[in-house]
């Protein structure tokens, strides 16, 4: 019985893989519909006396503007386009700092947080944290550099039911995600760190000291030729990893 049990359970392990891999590889191409978070945002608003409107529109990548890209690269993970999806080295450093008794850091790398936004839950735990990793591995075996970029600027969290640089753009600066400037792009990139406490469109000291800092970063990284470093070296249809 207890063979059979396992058995099953084996069996059952191997779809849900192979589920996964088949998902990822579809998202490959499609654009997502929608993503975890959405999910988790629009479940906890049912319990507040306001409803959450939930704002997004895709825009696929030569719409998104190369500021935008830089912006975020820059705030959020500097080596996005040599790493395999985990910067172990921001990892050894965040685990140095908490242990040190600092604030809580992070280390995610933008591959972790489409991951997570994407498929998961928020919240700390073991559980998530494994498949987090499962998943930025199969996004980083299927998609290419450009993909996974493209899918983050259209799912992050801009705002309390804002998700999307199109979104964003609207809600924050009433322009379309392909018309905004660099000032613009750089204060969305700021507040992700939590864009429910902050505002791009109405940016404090904080904010305003943290998009200037960005932009520095920016020309450090080479500007819009760092996006080459994005590009696939094989057609759309083939598969990133061969």
């Amino acid at each position: 019985m207890l063979r059979a049990l396992t058995h099953r359970l084996l069996k059952l392990l191997l779809w849900l893989i192979l589920a996964s891999v088949l998902l990822v590889l579809a998202l490959r191409w499609v654009p997502p519909p929608g993503t975890a978070l959405m999910i988790e945002r629009k479940i906890e608003s049912w319990g507040s006396e306001q409803p959450l409107e939930l704002k997004r529109r895709w825009r696929p990548w030569n719409e998104l503007p190369d500021s935008l890209k830089m912006a975020v690269i820059a705030a959020e993970d500097q080596k996005f386009a040599n790493h395999w999806g985990f910067d172990l080295g921001a990892i050894q450093a965040a685990l140095q700092h908490n242990q040190n008794g600092g604030s809580l850091r992070g280390a995610s790398t933008l591959s972790q947080q489409v991951a997570k936004n994407l498929f998961l839950w928020s919240g700390r735990s073991w559980l998530r944290k494994g498949l987090e990793a499962w998943f930025t591995a199969l996004i980083e075996l299927l998609w290419s550099k450009e993909r996974i970029l493209e899918v983050y600027l259209n799912s992050v969290e801009w705002g309390d039911g804002v998700f999307g640089a199109e979104a964003a753009a609207q809600h924050h600066f009433g322009v379309g995600a392909p018309y905004l400037n660099r000032q613009q792009a750089s204060q969305l990139a700021a507040v992700l760190p939590n864009p429910l406490r902050w505002s791009a469109g109405r940016p404090d000291g904080y904010i305003l000291r943290r998009s200037a800092w960005i932009r520095q970063q920016m020309n450090q990284l080479g500007g819009g030729h760092y996006l080459n470093q994005l590009k696939p070296r094989y057609p759309h249809w083939w598969p990133g990893w061969l």
